[in-house]
């Protein structure tokens, strides 16, 4: 056993230097344990999660925007004129309409298809209610039309349900899901509705494209905004007292 030179003792074994990464083991511990990083890892997982098996909003926020701007434009522009859309444009809305709405039934069943138990049952009928909403007011503007109701109290009567059920489908999808920003367009729906009532005929339809249309695709680039900045690590930022906040 060596001597320390200075002193003529034996040099202990545990005088010897160790290497930096086993100095204080129960650092590498503690850091492996710090709760901040723990929670937000946590957070990222179920955020993560909730986007793979939640509906998209970026996807249902364009689809409907794209139609309801590309179907209510054809309408208004061709009735600028003598106050009533040409056939064709009438078939281009109701093909708009129809392609958002088959959009969202299989993007919400689709979605959840991976899920069992209470979530899959909620996607599914969520996104069944959207055919049979729609079903219905056919049936009710069909049922007005016997009735003798005129042209144009049933455009507006169209127009106005259709924003209605997609306004409460909305707000629905918000509370299910949990997604603030689906309830927040589905106010907003629920307004243009409002609005593009009492703007008369044919203005009802560039209300409703403007309003309604624009408020679907604002906030499509909105949802972006939130998951980039999100999914960002820049996003995750150690505050004072050693949490963490987006």
């Amino acid at each position: 056993m060596a001597s320390d030179p200075t002193s003529g003792t034996p040099a202990q074994p545990e005088d010897r230097a160790l290497p930096a990464d086993q100095a204080h083991p129960e650092d590498d511990g503690a850091r492996g344990l710090d709760p901040a990083e723990t929670l937000r890892l946590i957070r990222q997982h179920q955020e993560a999660a909730r986007d793979a098996t939640g509906p998209d909003g970026r996807l249902l926020f364009g689809a409907w925007g794209l139609a309801w701007v590309i179907g209510y434009l054809a309408m208004w522009t061709t009735a600028r004129e003598t106050g009533s859309p040409e056939p064709w444009a009438g078939w281009v809305f109701a093909c708009c309409i129809a392609g958002a709405t088959a959009f969202t039934i299989v993007h919400s069943v689709t979605r959840t298809s991976g899920t069992r138990g209470a979530s899959a049952r909620i996607g599914a009928l969520y996104g069944w209610t959207w055919f049979l909403a729609f079903t219905a007011l056919g049936v009710v503007l069909g049922a007005m039309g016997e009735a003798g109701a005129s042209p144009e109290v049933m455009a507006i009567a169209a127009n106005g349900f259709a924003c209605v059920i997609v306004g409460l489908m909305y707000i629905a999808g918000g509370l299910v899901f949990e997604e603030i920003r689906m309830a927040a367009v589905g106010g907003w729906m629920l307004v243009a509705a409002v609005l593009a009532a009492f703007a008369g005929m044919p203005n009802t339809y560039l209300v409703m494209a403007v309003a309604g249309g624009g408020g679907f695709l604002a906030m499509a680039v909105v949802e972006q905004v939130f998951r980039s900045r999100r999914r960002s690590p820049a996003s995750a930022v150690r505050t004072e007292g050693g949490g963490w906040r987006a």
